[in-house]
């Protein structure tokens, strides 16, 4: 497991940090009440540890009332969770990325199985569990992710490869506006981010396009290469296949996108750390962020006024939308206070403040029955929501090898494309070269996992 502590405020960690964002707000009255230490004294209270970003004073203290429990919140910090883990003294309830850390965690068998707490449980029906919650499960027999144990739930989600678009530059380009039904093409995607680019002195000064989806540049080759019809991992998901015609053309678009410099890549990274600041300044055309980044466009009246949504992009013709972040919470599996853990789990994900989440544009309610609460009062909500709406029928799980976490995959290929790109190394040899180390990282990994 990598040591980086996520610590940069990029879309990945932003999206994180809001799971612990509005807890004042979550109250649940069915769990106000005080929960028993089992210390034998009168109106002693459980202590729960919560490994969390994003709380305040105040946040603590109102979820402390409400809830009926002490809280102890641990900073979320990638060396300090594997320390607490590995010291059989972890966290209740640890804040996690669904589609990407359930493979590795419940794999090395850290994480527990929630299945016979949601099938008692009043507020967290599974009947009422949107499908993007099934990327927090995951098969041990058959190691793939998408079924088999619920090992924790969303906070909410989106289907991160759709895009937004600002129609006033689409307009002064005279380019046509994307369809809100019929998803582009990944190559006239790319095309009319050529298009829309603007630079002064041969340095970009209105990006085009920011075209790699939220997890990096090797989500973004599994998505395309899946609309292919095809799949960067093996079927057992022990190695990747680069060279595999589906991932070799994937590939290839990322190149051309990062040659063309018409938005941030590995290459040449967004100084602002993420879409909001630039496409808020008018320097961003089109920003592939999903439901959620209505969220913040949403704040803004003027920018709210020319924003659209739309579709995720196709590379082939398997239509394909996935959810590559899904963050909320899991219990490890040797928290010592699980019983109260999920009453946690009932109050924020099921309580008011659930409720409340629902109606902001932040992200898809991760219970079915909060859909409805999602904002529509303006002409900028009534778009997104019924673009969002159709697009739901498209949402896929696309299984992570769990033999490694992709933040570790991730780091091998920005350490390759950018000097590959600027030598002009051709695909097939780029994806030799990702298939070599990669394929060795998960291999040590295997044999950890067994």
């Amino acid at each position: 497991m990598p040591a980086s502590s996520r610590g940069s405020l990029d879309r990945r960690r932003f999206l994180a940090a809001s799971a612990g964002a509005a807890l004042s707000a979550a109250a649940l009255p069915a769990c106000a009440a005080s929960v028993d230490s089992g210390s034998g004294a009168k109106g002693a209270k459980e202590t729960l540890t919560v490994m969390d970003t994003a709380w305040t004073k105040k946040d603590r203290q109102n979820a402390e009332r409400e809830l009926g429990m002490n809280l102890e919140i641990v900073t979320y910090d990638v060396t300090k969770l594997n320390a607490m883990l590995a010291g059989k003294n972890p966290p209740d309830v640890v804040r996690g990325i669904g589609a990407t850390d359930v493979p590795y965690f419940a794999a090395r068998g850290l994480m527990a199985d929630l299945d016979a707490y949601f099938a008692k449980s009043d507020v967290l029906k599974p009947s009422d569990l949107a499908p993007a919650n099934d990327v927090w499960r995951y098969d041990g027999t058959t190691k793939k992710q998408g079924t088999g144990p619920r090992y924790g739930m969303a906070k909410d989600y989106s289907q991160d490869c759709m895009f937004w678009y600002r129609t006033d530059m689409f307009e002064a380009a005279g380019l046509e506006l994307p369809s809100d039904t019929e998803p582009l093409s990944c190559d006239e995607w790319l095309d009319l981010g050529k298009r829309l680019v603007k630079r002064r002195l041969g340095k970009v000064k209105v990006y085009g396009l920011s075209g790699t989806p939220l997890g990096g540049p090797l989500t973004q080759v599994m998505w395309m290469a899946a609309s292919a019809g095809g799949s960067l991992f093996a079927e057992d998901l022990a190695t990747v296949d680069f060279s595999s015609p589906e991932a070799l053309k994937a590939l290839q678009w990322y190149l051309d996108y990062a040659k063309a410099d018409i938005g941030p890549s590995v290459v040449n990274p967004n100084p602002d750390g993420w879409d909001w600041p630039t496409y808020q300044a008018n320097r961003m055309a089109m920003a592939t962020d999903g439901y959620w980044f209505g969220g913040t466009i949403g704040g803004d009246a003027k920018i709210s006024e020319v924003s659209r949504f739309a579709p995720a992009p196709q590379l082939g013709s398997h239509r394909i939308s996935p959810c590559f972040s899904g963050t909320g919470y899991w219990i490890p599996k040797g928290a010592k206070n699980k019983d109260a853990a999920w009453k946690y789990f009932e109050w924020y994900f099921g309580g008011k403040g659930a409720q409340d989440r629902a109606t902001t544009g932040w992200g898809i309610p991760s219970l079915n029955s909060l859909r409805s609460k999602m904002p529509q009062d303006t002409a900028f909500h009534k778009q997104s929501y019924a673009v969002q709406e159709r697009e739901l029928a498209y949402f896929s799980v696309l299984p992570v090898s769990p033999y490694a976490q992709v933040d570790a995959l991730n780091v091998v290929l920005t350490k390759v494309l950018p000097g590959a790109v600027k030598s002009g190394t051709t695909a097939g040899q780029i994806a030799d070269t990702l298939n070599s180390r990669i394929n060795e990282q998960l291999a040590r990994g295997k044999e950890l996992v067994g």
